[in-house]
């Protein structure tokens, strides 16, 4: 139950943040004259729809996207130059105009978006990720003024585990031995004060003092309910690999992990949250990096996926994942149970989730290749640049971009985006990335 509700939280929070985009386009669209003819959730068949004075609202059966009709972005043969050639391009080019000019009520071709200036073009096309974009910084700051963001351990307890777990594992098995925080009677909510006497400040104090006595009797004092009291625990020896100043895994000459033998007692801490106003921005733009980073390196990342999805290699936790992932992801978090995870804990990473896809969102649409955002915009860029130049050469004003041009590499680029979104989705059944 738990993991439907995951799914129907990130279902109604991605169609909400759709829906938004699209209205991102339409709102500057109608203000600047252009007809608009359809505004739609989703694709495939109509499911409700409702006609406005000139718009038909509605939601379609698939929920994996949206549009807006925008009348007349594709200019009719007067305007542009002739397309040479009568093969198959040739026909896709005069075919996708057709069907565009076809749109241009008798009377109306002043409202078609193709007379629009260069910057109002950029604009219309803009807003819909600017929305994406504008609407993870509003998730991002939400959560991190009310939730606030991790920042540091404390020595107060928030888990006792019950086991000595074994090396590369987490969860306990019959043949674990108990841990030495279940044994000693240390309970969550405990705050550690002093081991043997000695004050402890930090976290880091903590586990460097009892990290480097296994085996050796040890006395705790915590504060329990306001009150001091002492415990006897003897850390367990566990081994460790040694890490380097930057957190590296050390290997000796011949390539094996460098280990050592440390204490362990079974408990970790609370994380002291810090509620910032500000935060909210520098996180999007920490977030945004990555991304960004993740979209310029697409190919590769999808072909790692589908490496890993036929057994390969290896998937890692930070795969790009498809919609099944995300998904498989929100119900891992919905259905988490971990002592302390509260349900207000619960929501705000569900948001910071749905923040992220935001931002994923932002990032691909800009991407500068038709059919998606990024292409218009880069084309409305380039009318700029003809103009400049017609201008300081003297020229007559030039014919705007003629975008029934870029129509085959616009179906070459939705094949792939179709081709990839299978691959990812299968990758994310047989493969799955889990986060928790």
């Amino acid at each position: 139950m738990a993991e439907v509700l995951g799914w129907a939280v990130l279902i109604v929070g991605l169609l909400v943040s759709i829906a938004l985009h699209e209205l991102g386009h339409m709102i500057p669209a109608k203000r600047f004259g252009v007809r608009v003819s359809e505004y739609f959730v989703g694709f495939g068949p109509t499911l409700w729809s409702r006609r406005g004075k000139e718009t038909e609202y509605g939601v379609k059966a698939i929920p994996l996207g949206g549009y807006v009709r925008l009348v007349g972005m594709i200019p009719p043969e007067t305007a542009v130059k002739p397309v040479r050639g009568t093969g198959r391009i040739a026909r896709i080019i005069a075919d996708t105009r057709e069907a565009a000019v076809e749109e241009i009520r008798e009377g109306e071709d002043h409202r078609a978006f193709y007379h629009l200036t260069w910057w109002r073009k950029a604009i219309v096309m803009f807003g819909g990720p600017f929305v994406n974009l504008l609407l993870a910084v509003l998730i991002f700051t939400g959560v991190m003024a009310v939730m606030g963001t991790p920042t540091t351990p404390t020595l107060t307890v928030s888990q006792v585990t019950a086991c000595v777990p074994a090396v590369g594992a987490s969860d306990c098995t019959a043949a674990d031995p108990a841990s030495p925080a279940s044994q000693s009677g240390l309970q969550a909510g405990d705050t550690i004060t002093a081991v043997d006497g000695v004050e402890m400040t930090e976290w880091e104090d903590l586990t460097a003092y009892v990290g480097a006595r296994p085996g050796e009797d040890l006395e705790l004092t915590v504060l329990r309910d306001g009150e001091a009291v002492t415990l006897d625990l003897t850390p367990a020896e566990r081994e460790r690999a040694v890490t380097d100043d930057d957190g590296a895994v050390v290997t000796d000459a011949s390539g094996a992990v460098v280990t050592e033998t440390v204490g362990y007692m079974g408990i970790y801490p609370e994380i002291a949250m810090e509620r910032s106003a500000t935060a909210g921005l520098a996180y999007t733009g920490e977030v945004l990096a990555t991304t960004a980073d993740v979209v310029i390196h697409l190919p590769q990342r999808v072909w790692d996926v589908a490496r890993a999805a036929v057994g390969l290699e290896e998937r890692t936790t930070d795969s790009v994942m498809g919609i099944v992932g995300v998904g498989r992801v929100a119900g891992e978090i919905s259905s988490l149970e971990a002592p302390g995870y509260t349900i207000g804990e619960r929501v705000a990473d569900m948001l910071m989730l749905l923040g992220g896809l935001n931002l994923a969102l932002f990032a691909f649409n800009m991407i500068p290749l038709v059919p998606l955002d990024g292409g218009h915009i880069a084309s409305a860029l380039w009318q700029a640049v003809k103009n400049a130049y017609a201008k300081v050469r003297g020229l007559p004003r030039p014919a705007p971009v003629d975008v029934a041009r870029m129509m085959p590499l616009a179906y070459g680029v939705f094949a792939l985006l179709l081709v990839m979104g299978v691959v990812l989705i299968y990758a994310d059944i047989v493969a799955p990335v889990s986060v928790v």
